[in-house]
C-alpha cells in the first residue's frame, strides 16, 4: 500500500532520513528519468548527495511502498510576502505510473502548501510532449497559463515547457 508523507530531512550525522531510500530511488530508475530531467552530477545520485538536497529549503513529499520510495514531489523556490507562491516538481518510479501516486502525491503537496506553508499559487511546468504528467496537472486542478519557449535545459537541450497554476485559495497574506 501506498503511503505519502513528508521527507525526512536529515539533522545530524547519525539521523535518519530519507536520503538513502532517495539515492536507491533514483538510480533505479536513472534512465527512465533521463528524458525528463537536466543534466545530473554523479553525487546527485548518493546518499550524500540527496542528503545534501534535503536540507537545500524546498519541501518534499515522499510515496513510499514499504521502505522503498516510489515516488517524490518538491516545493521549490518558496516565496513569501504577497506572492505566496512555490513552483512544484514531482517524479513516479515508472512501475507505479498510471497507478493514480501522481495524482495522490500531488493533492497531499496541494494540502500542505495551503494547510502548512499558508501558500496562495503553486505553478508547475511540463515538456510539451509529458502528457501524463499533464493529465496528473489538470486531475489535480491546475490549468494551463501559457507555454514558454526553452523554458529549461532538459536532457541537453533548452526545451519548450507548458505552464500550468493552481490557485489554492483567495484568503489575503498574513500580516506580518
Amino acid at each position: 500500500m501506498i503511503h505519502i508523507r513528508p521527507a525526512v530531512v536529515p539533522s545530524g550525522a547519525t539521523a535518519p532520513s530519507d536520503a538513502h531510500a532517495l539515492a536507491a530511488a533514483l538510480l533505479r530508475i536513472r534512465e527512465y528519468l533521463r528524458p525528463w530531467e537536466p543534466y545530473r552530477a554523479e553525487r546527485y545520485y548518493t546518499a550524500e548527495g540527496q542528503a545534501e538536497r534535503l536540507t537545500d529549503g524546498g519541501e518534499r513529499w515522499v510515496a513510499v511502498d514499504g521502505d522503498a520510495i516510489v515516488a517524490l514531489a518538491t516545493l521549490s523556490g518558496i516565496v513569501e510576502g504577497p506572492f505566496r507562491s512555490a513552483s512544484l516538481g514531482y517524479w513516479v518510479d515508472p512501475a507505479y505510473a498510471g497507478q493514480g501516486v501522481a495524482t495522490q502525491l500531488v493533492a497531499e503537496v496541494c494540502r500542505g502548501a495551503r494547510e502548512e506553508l499558508g501558500l496562495h499559487r503553486i505553478e508547475a511546468c511540463t515538456m510539451l510532449d509529458n502528457h501524463a504528467s499533464q493529465r496528473v496537472l489538470a486531475k489535480s486542478g491546475f490549468e494551463r497559463i501559457g507555454t514558454a519557449p526553452n523554458y529549461l535545459h532538459i536532457d541537453g537541450a533548452w526545451r519548450d515547457h507548458h505552464l500550468f497554476q493552481r490557485i489554492l485559495h483567495d484568503d489575503p497574506p498574513p500580516h506580518p
